[in-house]
């Protein structure tokens, strides 16, 4: 099954599928006000911070949610555990790499992201609607362990092991500039690759072969384990979707940078 969905294939989907809108920005306003103003006929809101993580703390500022969360957020949108499930946001797919990455985790076996997301789908003439649809009645029943993870020990174990990606800016990998956590750096032998990298202009992700091209060189080969993070782990899911879609599986470290911090002893690297 693909990881993604053109706007056109879900223009044509025959079948039902549940459409969950997980617009989300980092420094605001709320993606919820976005919604309110315009999403897909059906949608259904969910918030990235309060039901695609846990509050932050000492896991980082994103860390997993509650398994009863994610499981009255997919609920209230209707879903069962093997429903057919396209996540979109109003940006490059990052939130909503997110929740496909958390849904999947919890038990979810049919879940694709609309690639380009509201952008993508507005230009194949889809229509856009204010109205918001009544809560759902779905049967999902939430059960961690559903992708792989990594704590902060096998994150630098898979770094010196295996092929570690840091999903942040160059910039912010490289400890120049770090405009959001309160440390500058990176997991030594981690490799930067940049998640913005993963979509063309339009935010539409690279081909599966152009993808494979682009982490190839940095030893996301399949050959050897690979991990991914990112500041909090919200690119790093990303990062994991765009590794998926060019055939390569990963493990995410899901406190990323902003819980590997949260202890001194930990060694930080910095430069390229």
């Amino acid at each position: 099954m693909s990881h993604l969905i053109s706007a056109d294939e879900l223009l044509a989907a025959t079948a039902d599928v549940i459409l969950i809108d997980t617009t989300w920005n980092l420094a605001g306003p709320p993606g919820r006000e976005a919604y309110d103003a315009g999403h897909l006929p059906g949608a259904h809101f969910v918030d990235l911070d309060t039901e695609l993580a846990a509050p932050p703390g000492a896991g980082g500022r994103h860390p997993l949610p509650d398994a009863t969360t994610v499981e009255a957020a997919l609920r209230r949108a209707g879903a069962s555990n093997d429903s057919a499930i396209v996540v979109y946001d109003a940006a490059n797919s990052m939130a909503a790499a997110r929740a496909w990455w958390v849904f999947r985790y919890f038990g979810a076996t049919n879940v694709r992201v609309l690639d380009g997301g509201l952008a993508a789908w507005k230009a194949a003439g889809g229509p856009v609607v204010a109205e918001i649809p009544p809560a759902g009645a779905g049967t999902f029943v939430a059960k961690s362990g559903g992708m792989p993870v990594l704590d902060a020990n096998q994150a630098a174990e898979r770094a010196a092991d295996g092929v570690l990606l840091d999903a942040r800016a160059p910039e912010r990998f490289a400890g120049e500039i770090e405009p959001i956590d309160p440390v500058a750096g990176h997991i030594p032998g981690a490799v930067n690759a940049p998640t913005a990298a993963n979509v063309n202009a339009a935010g539409l992700f690279l081909a599966p072969a152009e993808l494979r091209a682009r982490f190839e060189p940095l030893g996301a080969d399949g050959s050897s384990p690979v991990g991914v993070y990112c500041g909090s782990g919200v690119t790093a899911a990303h990062e994991a979707l765009a590794l998926a879609v060019a055939g390569v599986p990963a493990d995410v470290y899901v406190g990323s940078w902003s819980e590997w911090i949260t202890d001194p002893n930990r060694p930080i690297a910095t430069g390229h």
